[in-house]
């Protein structure tokens, strides 16, 4: 499986469309009767109201889940292949996106995570062309636009707006303008969002809005740990790969080192966003999958024994199947 795709065979985007109904079957198996899908954060439907909660019969959901996560899996592989992440190009980002957008059962329907991973994908692009260009000020612009919208959707992805920051820090010398590019960039689309509350006299409600951000961080959290043992050989994987990657640390380009750290302050700001939403739920991980399936991707890239990291991607594939369906 692994060593299919390592190549760039057109024939693997069959495969990997296979593979990505494979590790939904349980949802198929036992759709449950009913699935909410809420698109817009509440404060975003005030304005703009997109009547998808009922449009997704529990089916429909399921199905037009496994659809974009297909097509974030092609538009995935694409960027990592473009900016040079692996040894080679390949189908193995592909792969292991659809593997870790699998892991739990709330992963495999429509959440506003999921749709957020399409700007995430977008944003991830974009900050990797930072070191290739003199000017990035227009592409820190875009990034707090693309922010912007995430918030619109799903709020816990305005944390995201430190990541514009500790980017800029990676790639470039301090430059004021750049800086505040990003944050100009945010506040463009939330200022038509203020307009809009100020006209319909609600604009104390606009101010409402960040009142997450100032949310306490959990110290104390209540945790099944049979639901997530699934994720025991994720992190051998990841272990592994944060071995290799140390291994071929100074042996890389730097643009491909500091593309590796940004990715890793992708993951970590992912996992901390969860405290602005209190009830926020299992889906929310979902903005992991972008930058953890990179680190992943650049193991099995990297693995020399054959029997071993086939033999621990089926054990992987496996569990995840046997967790789904218990």
């Amino acid at each position: 499986m692994i060593n299919q795709f390592r190549n760039l065979n057109p024939i693997n985007l069959l495969l990997l469309f296979a593979y990505t109904f494979f590790m939904r079957m349980a949802i198929f198996a036992d759709t449950p009767a009913q699935l909410n899908f809420e698109f817009l954060e509440p404060y975003a439907k005030f304005f703009l109201h997109v009547p998808l909660q009922d449009f997704f019969s529990p089916t429909g959901n399921a199905l037009m889940a496994a659809i974009l996560v297909f097509v974030q899996a092609v538009l995935f592989n694409r960027v990592v292949n473009n900016h040079g992440l692996l040894n080679k190009p390949g189908f193995l980002p592909a792969l292991l996106y659809v593997t870790s957008a699998s892991l739990f059962m709330p992963f495999l329907i429509l959440s506003p995570p999921l749709i957020c991973n399409f700007l995430l994908i977008w944003m991830m692009d974009k900050f990797l062309r930072v070191g290739k260009s003199g000017n990035v000020m227009m592409i820190m612009f875009d990034v707090g636009m693309i922010i912007a919208l995430g918030t619109l959707i799903y709020f816990p992805f305005i944390v995201m707006l430190v990541l514009i920051w500790l980017t800029l820090l990676l790639y470039r010398s301090f430059n004021p303008g750049e800086w505040a590019a990003g944050l100009i960039g945010f506040i463009t689309i939330f200022f038509f969002v203020w307009v809009f509350y100020y006209w319909n006299d609600s604009i104390g409600l606009f101010y409402k809005i960040f009142l997450p951000l100032a949310n306490k961080f959990p110290s104390v959290f209540k945790i099944n740990y049979n639901d997530y043992l699934v994720l025991v050989p994720v992190s051998v994987m990841m272990v592994l790969a944060i071995l290799q990657l140390r291994e071929n640390f100074f042996r890389s380009f730097i643009s491909t080192r500091k593309a590796f750290q940004m990715l890793f302050f992708m993951f970590l700001i992912a996992i901390v966003s969860f405290y602005t939403k209190p009830d926020f739920r299992l889906y929310h991980f979902m903005l992991c999958v972008p930058p953890g399936a990179v680190l992943l991707a650049y193991y099995f890239s990297n693995a020399k024994k054959r029997w071993f990291y086939e033999s621990l991607f089926l054990i992987l594939v496996f569990a995840i199947q046997y967790f789904l369906f218990v």
